[in-house]
């Protein structure tokens, strides 16, 4: 511990760190300034912003046909186990779990639009997990993210915004098939899509008013809506809200098919979910490791590699447990604004998640007009990318717009990170900018292309 945080340690509480204590020994409190019920507070903070992937991964994830209790399961034992690792090895504030992107990516692209089974796309998952960790073992992420336009970093994060929103939309009913315009407004005057309507106004309150775990709240408000008004079905004994009876992963457990995935050739699946996890997750931790103050004076984040190679590690055990690729989630910056600073509150998160499984028959009961609500404002939330968007550069804003327009034009960000690549080298070459064209963009646009012409989606 430095002299200048020992004095900070003693001004605070008027006596010096009990090097003795365990949990001082496990997570430097002192040194970081902090103490055991900052940290605490710090992580059920965090724990309430982001508890809502509890409910909606694995609803997700049964939209591709994994049972439900399993991937309820899965997603909360996986986070746990990832998040465990940020406490005890790395000692970052931050909790892991599936990435909203990467679930829907999993979920609508691979497994519903390409036809790959669910134990397919996990084995996808799987490989892209090690994938991951290889490059950040041998410091190739740290030239991927290098090369890749800022311009396109950023509207990666927009069109999955919109993507993600655009099921939200689809789940709430309030757009449907049309005939003659492919989509159009569902019947917004039916008790579904009115609740759910209802629902992100909800939201939409409590995110402008900065009310802790308001989009939990959200989905418990507009259940009891739906319950109300006959649209979800009401718990009928004290073991549809509670049991002791851990949920299982028997059914998905190591059931990822890695061979399969080779087997299919799905390089573009295994590459747009590696990069979609190197851009969204080294972003967010960065943005939250700065924000905890754990960079030194020249800028460098502390153990940034070992969060990454946790986060990795959490991937690949995820895919072994029945669930999909993990992130940070931005959502930490609550608890962090709170004085989190240490393990401690990421370890706090992890309990309070293994707490959430006694609740499991509960999930059950959750409509999907309850859970659309987040995912339109998750989307919301990540359109502020577009401000690092300049726009008066037209051999950059139209591989923007392409990269975010066709995710969900499409139902698939991997064929919105096609179009951006490949708009993004045509337009910079034509216009003689070689210069502005990183070698790794040229890579990863002849990826695509081979993808195309091979019959990709």
């Amino acid at each position: 511990m430095s002299k200048q945080a020992e004095e900070v340690v003693r001004g605070k509480n008027n006596v010096p760190p009990n090097q003795n204590n365990l949990l001082e020994r496990l997570f430097k409190l002192s040194e970081r300034g902090t103490d055991v019920r900052t940290e605490l507070i710090a992580g059920l903070t965090s724990f309430l912003a982001m508890s809502y992937i509890i409910i909606v991964n694995p609803m997700i994830l049964a939209d591709a046909g994994i049972p439900h209790e399993a991937a309820f399961a899965a997603t909360i034992y996986a986070s746990v186990f990832c998040t465990f690792l940020f406490a005890f090895w790395v000692n970052y504030p931050v909790a892991i779990a599936p990435g909203m992107g990467l679930n829907a990516f999993f979920a609508y692209t691979v497994v519903i639009g390409l036809g790959l089974t669910w134990q397919t796309a996990l084995g996808a998952v799987f490989i892209s997990g090690l994938v991951f960790l290889i490059l950040t073992v041998t410091g190739i992420r740290q030239k991927i993210v290098e090369g890749v336009p800022t311009p396109l970093k950023s509207a990666i994060g927009v069109g999955i915004g919109l993507f993600i929103a655009f099921i939200g939309f689809q789940n709430a009913g309030l757009i449907a098939a049309n005939e003659a315009t492919v989509i159009g407004l569902g019947d917004i005057t039916a008790a579904g899509p009115l609740i759910a309507a209802i629902g992100i106004v909800i939201a939409g309150f409590f995110m402008a008013k900065k009310i802790k775990g308001g989009l939990l709240l959200t989905i418990i408000i507009t259940t009891i809506i739906a319950m109300i008004a006959g649209v979800a079905e009401v718990p009928k004994a004290a073991s549809d809200v509670i049991s002791f009876q851990l949920p299982s992963v028997a059914e998905t457990f190591l059931q990822m098919d890695i061979m399969a995935a080779v087997g299919y050739g799905v390089l573009s699946v295994i590459f747009s979910f590696t990069i979609v996890e190197l851009f969204d997750n080294l972003a967010t931790l960065i943005g939250l490791t700065k924000k905890a103050g754990l960079t030194d004076e020249n800028g460098k984040i502390q153990d940034l590699d070992k969060a990454l190679q946790a986060d990795a590690v959490g991937t690949m055990a995820s895919a072994s447990l029945g669930s999909t690729a993990l992130n940070a989630y931005v959502e930490n910056a609550t608890g962090i604004s709170e004085g989190g600073r240490t393990g401690l509150t990421a370890l706090t998160v992890g309990v309070l998640f293994l707490f959430a499984l006694l609740f499991a028959p509960l999930v059950g009961f959750i409509p999907s007009v309850a859970t659309a609500p987040i995912l339109v404002i998750v989307g919301a939330l990540m359109l502020t990318e577009i401000t690092n968007i300049k726009f008066d550069d037209y051999t950059d804003v139209i591989p923007v717009f392409l990269t975010i327009i066709m995710m969900p034009l499409t139902y698939s960000i991997a064929t919105g990170l096609a179009f951006g690549f490949i708009s993004y080298t045509a337009l910079k070459m034509m216009t003689g900018r070689f210069k502005e064209i990183h070698w790794i963009v040229y890579f990863i646009t002849i990826a695509f292309i081979i993808h195309f012409m091979v019959g990709g989606h």
